[in-house]
């Protein structure tokens, strides 16, 4: 039984999305649990995690911060920590299923499972970022948080969890899990493309790769932080860029 966390912060254009593509795991009982940790949006994120029956709670900004405030509230022995603008295939939770079966009843060691990386998006720079970002998944087993993460508590717990960091939360999570227990699934995560609209893809890319880099040399998160703040800027959100909230209403999971 999974608790999805989902960090928040003006997601109104995206979430409606992201929640759909849980129902089916929840009428299945492997979505036990939907938490949304939002970080003060001023928008309709608030009230599309209510009308889908989420628990929706508030606390400080701040990726990592946030994410941590969800754990707090998840109930559930496995957690899937989902970004707001992502949308995991159709089936994914077989897939899921499947692995977290595995793990429980030990036929494979504890670990932890992102999904494959898309992004929702036409042209050639989507498709070579996907390339990119699957090399870097599979060989370096290095994967963001735009491709989930599901990982069950005690393992979570055994390895101090996750980190209220500003920034690289996902890489600080990601390094101390170690290349074995890290498993890439080949359902995928489709993410916006927003950001890399916004920015452009060369430059979105190149300030990600610098903030490894720096992140690698051990610069402070906060300086990180700062540095990735300084690109031109997007629209206050969690990443999710400045779109137009859809008009369709929010689905209605009330069985979570």
């Amino acid at each position: 039984m999974i608790s999805v966390v989902i960090p928040t912060l003006n997601a109104e254009a995206t979430l409606g999305r992201c929640l759909a593509a849980l129902v089916p795991a929840a009428l299945e009982g492997i979505v036990r649990q939907v938490v949304i940790a939002d970080g003060g949006s001023k928008d309709r994120t608030a009230m599309i995690a209510d009308d889908a029956g989420a628990d929706c709670i508030v606390c400080k900004p701040g990726r990592g911060q946030q994410i941590l405030c969800g754990i707090s509230k998840s109930r559930f022995e496995w957690l899937l920590i989902l970004h707001a603008d992502t949308v995991l295939e159709a089936g994914w939770e077989v897939e899921a299923a499947a692995f977290m079966a595995q793990v429980d009843a030990g036929r494979r060691q504890p670990g932890a499972a992102a999904f494959r990386f898309r992004l929702d998006d036409t042209g050639l720079m989507p498709r070579i970022l996907e390339v990119f970002v699957h090399l870097r998944s599979t060989i370096a087993k290095l994967p963001y948080g735009d491709q989930a993460l599901l990982i069950p508590r005690r393992l979570h717990n055994e390895i101090g969890g996750y980190r209220p960091l500003l920034l690289m939360e996902d890489v600080d999570i990601v390094r101390r899990l170690g290349r074995r227990r890290l498993s890439i699934l080949k359902s995928r995560a489709c993410t916006s493309p927003v950001r890399y609209r916004t920015d452009g893809y060369l430059k979105r890319t190149a300030y990600n790769q610098m903030c490894m880099l720096m992140y690698a040399s051990g610069v402070p998160v906060e300086r990180i932080a700062a540095f990735y703040h300084s690109r031109p800027a997007l629209a206050e959100t969690n990443d999710v860029g400045d779109e137009k909230p859809d008009e369709a209403p929010a689905p209605n999971i009330k069985p979570l």
